[in-house]
């Protein structure tokens, strides 16, 4: 019987050395999870709505050429049409305009309250960790002792003592967000510490300060980004529900709970006016969780193939 040799095949499509390889080129972690994101899209379609998004929450009160401030009392409670797209609320106020800064400012404060609570809960939950001992005990008593108290009632206090001011709703909303952030930075800090990079730094003499910011905080990137996309649409959804309750922040101020809460009161004869405003604040909140659910899914290592 003739033997089989390699000479006796030829390869169509690939040279004998592309054919014979059967490595792939090599890839980091972020360019997986990112090759992992476009493939998912659900989350592709969201990144573009969020793209579109804040185009419009930039750009979108000057579309029209409408002051959103000004009143126009002969145009008041108009409906959509070619000349106000989304229609004006009761003192003649152009609704497109007026829902694009407040969709801003509803942004602009998820988005610094969501800061705060990534750097609050990411240094205090490595300090515990990375502390351990009487140090942990006590810091994770303060955090037992602030989830213990209600965040609403919470809530209300600080905005009766500071005011209805966008200070105030910042503050109403970190106050304990970070803690969720501080457990499980520890929790994550707890398994890093156990790694030999940790315990060289520590052997040459590493400050704690420079062993959390350059050696905990690069490894726990991927956690704190899933902690982000989902802070996010829960600040946005917060501030809506305390604007419309009157807790947080009120008129001539501009939210998008603000507009909510004047929408309801002319919901009855004018519903438009709280229509748009909700479906923004619905586009938005649901985009931010689906690309969240997508990220979720892109950066668990576990799923690497």
């Amino acid at each position: 019987m003739a033997q089989l040799t390699p000479e006796k095949f030829k390869v169509i499509g690939f040279s004998q050395e592309e054919a014979n390889r059967i490595d792939r080129p090599t890839i980091s972690y972020w360019q997986d999870a990112w090759r992992r994101l476009k493939k998912n899209p659900v989350a592709m379609v969201s990144l573009v709505v969020l793209g579109l998004l804040v185009v419009l929450v930039i750009i979108g009160p000057y579309i029209r050429g409408y002051d959103y401030i000004a009143m126009n009392v002969v145009d008041k409670n108009k409906g959509s049409s070619a000349q106000y797209w989304f229609g004006t609320d009761n003192l003649g106020r152009d609704l497109f305009s007026r829902i694009w800064v407040g969709a801003r400012a509803s942004i602009l404060i998820a988005i610094v309250a969501t800061i705060l609570k990534l750097v609050v809960g990411t240094l205090y939950g490595a300090a515990m960790a990375h502390f351990g001992g009487w140090v942990d005990d006590v810091l994770m008593r303060i955090i037992e002792v602030i989830n213990s108290v209600p965040y609403l009632l919470v809530t209300i206090l600080i905005m009766m003592v500071l005011g209805n001011n966008l200070f105030a709703l910042l503050i109403a909303l970190s106050i304990t967000a970070w803690c969720n952030t501080a457990r499980q930075t520890r929790g994550m800090i707890k398994q890093l510490k156990e790694s030999e990079y940790v315990y060289a730094a520590e052997v040459l003499g590493a400050k704690p300060s420079r062993i959390i910011l350059k050696h905990y905080i690069p490894n726990m990137l991927s956690i704190l980004i899933l902690d982000a996309s989902t802070a996010i649409p829960q600040f946005i959804f917060t501030e809506a529900g305390l604007s419309f309750l009157g807790i947080g922040l009120k008129a001539p101020a501009i939210s998008l709970g603000v507009l909510i809460s004047q929408g309801q009161q002319t919901m009855d004869f004018y519903p438009a006016q709280l229509f748009y405003p909700c479906a923004v604040l619905c586009i938005i909140v649901m985009a931010f969780n689906l690309l969240g659910d997508g990220l979720r899914d892109a950066l668990d290592p576990r799923l690497r193939q």
